[in-house]
């Protein structure tokens, strides 16, 4: 019969970005360069007093008695794939994401369950290719003990749990000052951690711009079947194209994602002022505004 108790750890938890795409575009050389760097990563994590609990697909969850010991781990990964990045073509880098929570966890042999792992996964599904994302529980632990930057995330919401995680990006070197995406919640109900590789995925997002796209025919055909001399679709259809451009930018990686939003939300007050025309271009008062937030956004960046 499996023992079963419960322990306080740090749980490591990483993946790769795009990982299917690689897969379609050179199933061989990807494994290749998976190996490798898992064995890299595998290295990394036992130097710094590690333990990898499971590996499936693309992912990897570790445990680490010491928090500190953990985030030093995550950060000599980074830098060392980095650098076995630097050597492939663009299209065929293996960036890897890594969230890190300490937190108490049930034990079942080697394998550990629980909202403790669960949010280690959901941090790391919402970190940048490349990047790290830790809990406030990691941070309070480790901000004076790290020679490392740290960017506030804000609350980060996980199923199952009630109030949301505050979370924290990790700042490598030069690494740009970007809040990664918010993504799905992890899985509600205690997995294994070989289940939580589910996280990292994003047919939602996919299906949302489907939805949305959908409901914008229908509301311009509804429009054009009830003609009165009013285009009243515009309006929903503009919130439908916001939402749908805010969707976009969760996971893009072109340009700083909290600039992108605020030029989002100019673009949608512009169409608002186009929309309901009386001669004045009203607009331009917020959007100077926002024109100063930005400003101030740039010159602020680390």
């Amino acid at each position: 019969m499996s023992e079963t108790r419960r322990k306080l750890t740090t749980i490591f938890c990483a993946d790769v970005q795009d990982y299917t795409r690689l897969m379609g575009a050179d199933e061989e050389g990807t494994l290749a360069a998976l190996k490798r760097c898992r064995e890299a990563m595998g290295r990394l994590i036992e130097s710094h007093g590690g333990r990898v609990v499971n590996t499936w697909g693309d992912g990897l969850i570790a445990d680490f008695p010491s928090v500190v010991e953990a985030v030093r781990a995550a950060v000599d990964t980074q830098n060392e794939l980095a650098g076995f990045n630097a050597r492939r073509p663009e299209d065929g880098r293996m960036l890897f994401r890594i969230g890190i929570n300490l937190g108490d966890v049930i034990v079942e042999d080697d394998d550990i369950y629980g909202d403790g792992v669960n949010i280690a996964a959901r941090l790391q599904a919402s970190a940048s290719a490349g990047g790290i994302v830790i809990s406030s529980t990691v941070y309070d632990q480790v901000r004076n003990k790290v020679a490392v930057g740290f960017e506030f995330l804000g609350p980060l919401m996980v199923k199952n749990v009630d109030e949301g995680v505050p979370s924290y990006a990790v700042k490598i070197g030069d690494a740009k000052d970007e809040t990664p995406p918010p993504q799905r919640p992890a899985p509600a109900q205690p997995q294994p951690a070989a289940q939580i590789a589910d996280a990292s995925a994003h047919p939602g997002r996919r299906r949302l711009f489907a939805v949305l796209g959908v409901i914008a025919a229908v509301l311009i055909g509804i429009n054009l079947l009830s003609w009165q001399g009013v285009f009243w679709a515009r309006f929903p259809v503009l919130a439908l194209a916001v939402v749908a451009a805010f969707a976009w930018n969760r996971n893009q990686t072109l340009f700083n994602r909290k600039i992108t939003s605020l030029a989002i939300v100019a673009l949608g007050i512009v169409g608002i002022n186009l929309f309901t025309w009386t001669g004045q271009f009203w607009a331009v008062w917020p959007i100077l505004g926002i024109a100063a937030v930005m400003g101030l956004r740039w010159s602020m960046r680390r």
